[in-house]
């Protein structure tokens, strides 16, 4: 399968050692690597990305963009094959081939607040280069992925439509999550507003998505197949829902959820280092709710998830999306209890904003 695939890159195959690479859970990927040269091969899961070419339409025009405007910023751009394709097809599917940023270091979880605050920046950083961009010319990759409205109404077919036995097993969780519904309300109105602008979103802001050099200095992004058009609240709202608490979402001892206040003065910090002119004053008091937004809309789809048989997620143990989501929702209660003292944190620092009513 891959063989097939090098050669059409005009490898030789044999002279390439390939191997599994990463903890990613959408697409397929292995290193490629031959004396000193390595390379990421990547299989694009086109179950999840319907439309493969609509992620190299979107990478290739924002390259183009930063490489004319802002040659000095480093972003990974997919290499050509030999007829000049981005992406190629065979008959097991869509792939591409990256450069591989060598002496880069990962992390899949944020062990401190300076990785959050460096994390924070670089996506503020790629967001308020692309601040002149028309972010109209990009494809949504996945669409409505972020759209809350739907992945309500989703939640509510879930209760009508779901398993039954499993709805009365959720009954309590089901109307704590319904009282939430100020949420989308909220949502609702912000995409009525003027004063909340869609921009370039990289959408998917987990920290294993940021390359650090060995001193934990910010190098670049990376899995740019989720970069389309969105709200500020969808990058701000996935690193406070990954990097506040200390656990993740598989965390079945709920005790140890916690919002850690560090960590959201971080988060705030290094995105409005970039982004503060960027954003509207409405727009700078909605970085709580943008914690709020993305945890509730985490919760109530893996529970819609857990009704309708784990068609999505799927489960490794019987439950697991009903854990997944009783872990968000008291994620969210922290949040909630904390907001007012948060918004004090903030006030100590160089960035104030207030709490939108």
């Amino acid at each position: 399968m891959l063989a097939s695939i090098l050669e059409i890159y005009g490898f030789k195959p044999e002279e390439w050692i390939t191997e599994p690479f990463g903890t990613g859970l959408i697409n397929h990927t292995w290193l490629l690597k031959k004396n000193d040269e390595q390379y990421i091969l990547q299989r694009i899961n086109n179950n999840v990305f319907k439309d493969p070419y609509a992620i190299s339409n979107n990478i290739r025009l924002v390259g183009d963009y930063l490489q004319e405007h802002f040659p000095d910023y480093f972003f990974v751009t997919p290499i050509h094959s030999i007829d000049g394709r981005e992406i190629v097809q065979n008959d097991d599917g869509y792939f591409r081939i990256l450069p591989f940023v060598k002496n880069s270091v990962t992390y899949t979880t944020v062990e401190s607040p300076e990785l959050a605050f460096t994390a924070a920046r670089q996506f503020g950083k790629f967001t308020h280069l692309l601040a002149e961009f028309d972010e109209k010319l990009l494809k949504e990759t996945i669409p409505n992925f972020h759209n809350l409205s739907l992945r309500y109404r989703q939640f509510e077919e879930s209760l009508q439509q779901g398993n039954k036995e499993r709805l009365s097993i959720a009954a309590n969780i089901s109307k704590q999550l319904e009282k939430y519904r100020y949420i989308v309300d909220e949502f609702e109105q912000i995409k009525k507003s003027p004063q909340f602008r869609k921009r370039v979103m990289h959408c998917d802001t987990k920290i294993s998505n940021v390359l650090f050099d060995k001193k934990n200095c910010g190098l670049c992004i990376i899995d740019l197949d989720t970069v389309m058009p969105g709200f500020f609240i969808s990058d701000v709202g996935d690193m406070m829902r990954t990097y506040l608490c200390p656990v993740s979402e598989e965390e079945k001892d709920f005790s140890k959820i916690e919002v850690r206040d560090d960590y959201f003065v971080a988060i705030v910090e290094g995105y409005l280092a970039e982004m503060k002119s960027d954003l509207t004053e409405e727009e700078q008091k909605g970085f709580i709710y943008s914690g709020k937004f993305m945890i509730y809309m985490q919760c109530i789809r893996f529970l819609s998830d857990y009704f309708n048989n784990d068609v999505y997620y799927g489960a490794k143990y019987e439950g697991q999306n009903f854990n997944r989501a009783i872990n968000q929702l008291n994620l969210l209660q922290r949040l909630e209890e904390k907001e007012e003292s948060l918004l004090q944190r903030t006030k100590q620092h160089k960035y104030i904003f207030m709490s939108k009513k």
